[in-house]
């Protein structure tokens, strides 16, 4: 199978959600002994699982969360707080249980997906999967050229199809995305700014700790990537041109959960961008997404708004990781537990709504 054969099988295999079980769960939700619609968004939010799935959940989602990781060449102009060696050393971390997500991924019962996508000295990790293409360990400068090969930035998509699709066949109800990667919210920012389109003032923020002569460099660095891309260039022209390797990866990740009706819980900035990409790509997909956070990096507000998403937490995150994603989902799981265990009327034998007075004669 050649290059891009699977990505082109996929992207056609993806979906709408369906609105006649989304439908009937919303019934079987106003039969609890509850007002209907009382439980607000959590009810939305099972509704909204039943769609992607095709089905009405009967029980909790066995979830995981991928982490994609990988350096970026821009790292070297400044744009970040921290050293780019910090992304083989945060791998190291995740690889032995002592990040933030490794954390959050356990206490929500989690399996999680460590996946090295082009880290710089990453080869030798244990307990990382590789899923480098074409040998590639970091990006080029956004700012001189092309980040990536259009073939590699495909390779990628296909490598992170192929995992969602392992994940489908383990198992797996629902994938909550993650990342790392010195410098990787500058290629976000750069693909929301693209895709948006908007200005790069508009989409760049701090990111993890940087002061304002650093956000300075940030958008100027995004202008002069942008300046090289073809007015009519697809969205992987625009991956490959200012995209990360890891952005590319989850990418795939969410066209091949798409595919397999299988829910997308997105993190922050870094990951909605990656959503972004894949809705570019194929609209529909946008149907198997959820958002589980808003970070503060004012381009993620733009992009959710420009996926329609509403997230369902707001608690100023900014780590990446993926830990949005792990907080939100002791809610999926409580969405689909208020479907499958609370009572209905008729069991609980408690009386349902009253029903309004015939009019009176006069």
């Amino acid at each position: 199978m050649s290059r891009g054969d699977l990505l082109e099988r996929t992207v056609a295999a993806i979906p709408p959600p369906d609105l006649d079980v989304a439908a009937e769960t919303a019934r079987l939700l106003d039969a609890k002994t509850k007002p209907p619609g009382s439980l607000g968004r959590l009810e939305d939010l099972a509704c909204r699982i039943a769609a992607i799935r095709d089905a009405v959940p009967s029980g909790p989602l066995d979830p995981a969360i991928v982490v994609a990781a990988a350096d970026h060449g821009v790292a070297t102009r400044g744009v970040s707080a921290y050293p780019q060696e910090v992304t083989a050393q945060m791998l190291a971390n995740f690889a032995s249980g002592g990040a933030a997500i490794c954390v959050l991924a356990r206490e929500a019962g989690a399996r999680l997906v460590v996946v090295d996508t082009g880290v710089i000295g990453g080869a030798t990790v244990a307990g990382v999967r590789d899923e480098t293409v074409d040998g590639v360990r970091g990006t080029e400068d956004l700012m001189l050229g092309p980040a990536m090969t259009r073939s590699t930035a495909v390779g990628l998509i296909e490598r992170g199809i192929a995992l969602a699709n392992e994940l489908a066949d383990d198992g797996v109800g629902i994938v909550g995305l993650g990342e790392m990667g010195i410098a990787n919210t500058t290629s976000a920012s750069a693909l929301a700014a693209a895709l948006l389109p908007a200005e790069p003032s508009a989409v760049c923020g701090l990111g993890t700790g940087l002061d304002h002569d650093g956000l300075s460099r940030k958008v100027d660095a995004v202008s002069r990537g942008l300046a090289v891309l073809d007015p009519n260039a697809d969205p992987i022209d625009v991956l490959s041109t200012v995209g990360g390797l890891e952005i590319a990866f989850l990418v795939g990740v969410t066209l091949g959960a798409a595919a397999r009706r299988v829910p997308v819980l997105l993190d922050g900035f870094i990951t909605s961008a990656a959503a972004l990409v894949a809705a570019r790509i194929r609209p529909a997909c946008v149907g198997s997404m959820i958002a589980a956070t808003r970070s503060p990096e004012p381009g993620h507000a733009l992009v959710l708004d420009a996926l329609g998403l509403e997230p369902l937490l707001d608690l100023r995150l900014r780590l990446g990781e993926g830990t949005g994603a792990a907080l939100a989902l002791p809610l999926i799981r409580g969405s689909i537990a208020v479907l499958t265990d609370m009572a209905t009327f008729d069991a609980a034998g408690v009386s349902g709504p009253a029903e309004a007075p015939a009019p009176a004669d006069v």
